[in-house]
Order: structure tokens, then C-alpha cells, then sequence
């Protein structure tokens, strides 16, 4: 995919830029996140007593599910800005779960260009809703307006 300026990107504000490939979220992935961030909650590791609560089985962590913002990005059809040297995270201005992402789930990411302007030269600042959807399912997993920098 050809590469397009920060400037002609400032155009597309209000857009949205694209979705994600599904990304299967499986108990293995599930697990090793508990391992990483130390969340051994029943409701995410142990599938027997999941299976007695309302979600029916194991679910993913909702930062988990949030957590897959740069897989998503990198594995969607958003127009990419040329001449990146460097992105960074800056932080969110919300961030909502709104159903739960059921082991063994396929999910895919949507985003929307809220705002983009440039901070210092060369030093943008976006800001992206992120909606992830739950293949099959009404509701999404979440919604995020996320704000990450990055530099040409």
C-alpha cells in the first residue's frame, strides 16, 4: 500500500480509515496474558468454573482485548503515513468494555480518525476511536478513543 503524508492524512479527520483481519483470541493467548500481567482470575484461566458463571466459559481480559490495538493496526487496510521514524503510545481518553470476547472468538478492529494535528514539527499527534467487534455478535468488545504520537 502506498504511503500518503501526514498533511494528506489531516484530510481524512472524521473518517473512518479501516478495519483489521480477524485475530482468533484463544485460551492460550488468554493464558499467557494472565502469566504476563499476573490476572490469574478464574473468569480468564480456568475453563470448569467459568462454565458456571454467566459467560458460559472463559473470557478474554478486557486489557487483553485492548492490548491488541497495534496487532489490529498493523493487520488492517488504514492508509499508512510515509517517512514514520518512530510511534509512541500518549494514552486515552476513554476506554469502555462492553461485552465480554469469549475464548476461542475471532475479533477484528474498526478506526476512526477523530483528530491528527502536528505538535512541533515533524511530531503528530492522532487521536483513533477503536471499536473492536466480536465476530457474530451485536455488541462490540470495546470502544477506546486512543492517542498515540509518531514522527517523520
Amino acid at each position: 500500500m502506498a504511503g500518503i503524508s501526514p498533511q494528506d492524512m489531516t484530510a481524512k479527520v472524521g473518517e473512518t480509515l479501516g478495519s483489521s483481519e480477524w485475530i482468533t483470541v484463544d485460551q492460550d493467548m488468554i493464558n499467557k496474558f494472565a502469566d504476563a500481567t499476573g490476572d490469574h482470575q478464574f473468569i480468564h484461566i480456568d475453563e470448569e468454573k467459568a462454565k458456571l458463571t454467566p459467560f458460559g466459559g472463559t473470557i478474554a481480559h478486557g486489557f487483553l482485548t485492548l492490548s491488541l490495538f497495534p496487532l489490529m493496526s498493523a493487520k488492517s487496510d488504514m492508509p499508512r503515513v510515509e517517512g514514520v521514524k518512530m510511534g509512541v503510545n500518549y494514552g486515552g481518553n476513554k476506554v469502555r468494555f462492553l461485552a465480554p470476547v469469549r475464548a476461542g472468538k475471532r475479533v477484528r478492529g474498526h478506526f476512526k480518525l477523530l483528530e491528527l494535528t502536528e505538535k512541533r514539527p515533524g511530531q503528530w499527534q492522532q487521536t483513533l476511536e477503536f471499536t473492536v467487534e466480536i465476530e457474530s455478535e451485536d455488541k462490540p468488545a470495546l470502544m477506546a478513543e486512543w492517542i498515540s504520537q509518531f514522527f517523520v
